[in-house]
């Protein structure tokens, strides 16, 4: 028998009486050990890719790519999250898939499956806006690029955070920067968007204390989607008042 606070217990009980609190990740989430949720980014890019390549990729690209007169003129916003999982060529979706196989899963250790899947998608979306504000309104843009930069935005901020090598990613960075600017057809835009969003959604999910993480955290996503989102609207007031200026709408 061991001693309680009234009384006495058993061993057994003293020892289940005893909360035990879950290990987690750096920015609160449960630990993994298989990153599931890039695996399966990765079969959903392929498998639409697929649907693509049959249906038609510039077809496809053309009524679910980031087109910003698609989207201010006509309504069209789902373009903004789903050219993210589109891809122009082969070549485009093996490259954007070896980079998420290449850095998703120590990402997704660091997050945990949620926070992950949220970073990707909120990437995304920062890369779409750039893309939007910056780019041609007559151009459509294709790719999970946004993202993929947002993930090598965010490695960079855990780098510094939990003091582990980040050579490669900013290498990887910079080349991908530098062919952006001089290659055409590129969309430097959204893979600066997506950097910036990246690494913007690292700090909210890393940087706070233990204490008040979780709220932190949600407030700061919040406050990053309310940026991205108030963005995209003074664009689209802008774009609408250019098509009506040359009586498009």
């Amino acid at each position: 028998m061991v001693s309680a606070p009234v009384g006495f217990q058993c061993p057994d009980c003293a020892a289940a009486s005893v909360p035990v609190r879950q290990p987690t990740t750096v920015a609160g989430g449960a630990l993994t050990g298989r990153p599931l949720v890039t695996y399966g980014l990765i079969a959903l890019d392929v498998l639409v890719f697929g649907a693509q390549y049959l249906v038609g990729v510039n077809e496809v690209s053309g009524n679910y790519g980031m087109w910003p007169v698609g989207v201010a003129a006509n309504g069209e916003w789902w373009r903004l999250l789903t050219s993210a999982f589109l891809h122009g060529s082969i070549l485009h979706l093996v490259f954007n898939m070896y980079v998420l196989f290449a850095f998703g899963p120590t990402l997704e250790r660091i997050l945990g499956h949620w926070r992950f899947v949220v970073l990707f998608l909120i990437s995304a979306l920062g890369g779409s806006v750039a893309s939007y504000v910056f780019s041609d309104v007559r151009t459509v843009s294709v790719g999970a690029s946004g993202a993929i930069f947002g993930l090598m935005g965010a490695l960079v901020i855990a780098g510094r955070r939990l003091r582990f090598d980040i050579t490669q990613v900013l290498v990887l960075i910079g080349i991908n920067v530098a062919i952006g600017f001089f290659s055409a057809g590129t969309d430097w835009r959204a893979h600066l968007g997506g950097l910036a969003t990246g690494a913007a959604m690292a700090v909210v999910f890393i940087l706070p204390e233990r204490r008040h993480r979780t709220l932190v955290q949600v407030l700061g996503t919040v406050v990053v989607l309310a940026v991205l989102v108030g963005v995209a609207v003074w664009r689209t007031q802008q774009i609408q008042a250019l098509l009506a200026s040359i009586g498009v709408v």
